[in-house]
């Protein structure tokens, strides 16, 4: 029998309710970053146009996180030109990617010397001519701009190298007068350390003899594509293990396009022999640079 009262009928079974389903474009993860402290800022990556960033395929290290702090660790080198700072940039929700970068920040030119920089900037050109008015007239405005044309120069040098193949730091960024790049570090006993100078090792003979050969083959293989390092000596040689890695690359020049390029390449030569040859290494600069004229031409 059944208890239904007449004036209220079983209500009728509603349909399940159809699944919604959001389309992820408009779903957004959102997360809270604490403020910064000092000697913090947010990451500058997506603050540099494309073509400012390092050449693709990236290393997996590189950080792009739009979330990601850059942090100040210190000062690690200071120079005539440039001081070298210590800088990790990490997302805090990601901390396990964090990743340290050398920072090379160019000083104006009122406070930094290049050796004669004429030399090196011949047959260089500015892409804007108000650049390079400013320049010579040597305006405020204009040594801002030389400053920035240095660390251009040495972000144009990384990045032709590294596509290239040759061992330099992987260029990260450039900024102003801001360069990033790889930090070239060993296994030290208290954790990672800075990748000692080659001027401050000291090889046996097996070793001394690969290490010029790693040298040469960087040499032959610049001159092949018309490039000079234009300062290249043992002070400018970081030793990773067993490799080597060339660095401080502002003032590479152009063999042809620069009258003083071949000097420069001789200089080299003889800066590279001479340290070897002070080793028991028998190396001469000369064969050397004809070596490498040969290369080249």
């Amino acid at each position: 029998m059944s208890l239904q009262h007449p004036h209220h009928p079983e209500r009728p079974q509603h349909p399940a309710e159809p699944e919604v389903r959001l389309d992820p474009a408009f779903v957004t993860d959102w997360r809270v970053y604490d403020d910064l402290d000092d000697g913090q800022r947010w990451s500058t990556w997506h603050d540099v146009e494309p073509l400012s960033r390092g050449p693709e395929p990236r290393p997996d290290w590189v950080v792009t996180s739009r979330g990601a702090v850059d942090t100040d660790l210190g000062v690690l080198k200071t120079g005539k030109e440039a001081d070298v700072f210590l800088l990790e940039r990490a997302d805090p929700h990601e901390p396990e990617r964090a990743v340290v970068m050398a920072a090379k920040r160019y000083r104006s030119t009122e406070h930094r010397t290049f050796h004669r920089a004429a030399a090196y900037t011949e047959g260089r050109s500015m892409k804007r001519s108000r650049d390079e008015r400013a320049v010579k007239r040597r305006s405020t405005f204009g040594r801002q701009v030389a400053a920035a044309e240095w660390a251009v120069s040495e972000w144009d040098a990384l990045k032709r190298l590294w596509t290239i193949g040759l061992p330099v730091p992987y260029p990260v960024q450039v900024d102003g007068t801001e360069l990033l790049m790889e930090w070239v570090r060993v296994d030290g006993e208290d954790g990672p350390e800075t990748a000692p100078r080659l001027a401050q090792t000291r090889p046996g003979p097996t070793q001394l003899a690969s290490w010029f050969e790693q040298l040469r083959d960087v040499l032959v293989t610049m001159a092949r594509h018309g490039l000079v390092h234009g300062d290249l000596s043992a002070y400018n040689v970081l030793v990773a293990g067993d490799r080597l890695v060339v660095i401080d690359l502002p003032q590479v020049v152009d063999l042809v396009g620069n009258l003083n390029g071949p000097d420069f390449l001789l200089r080299d030569c003889s800066n590279v022999c001479r340290w070897f040859r002070a080793r028991g290494l028998e190396v001469d600069e000369q064969a050397l640079f004809a070596d490498l004229l040969a290369h080249a031409f």
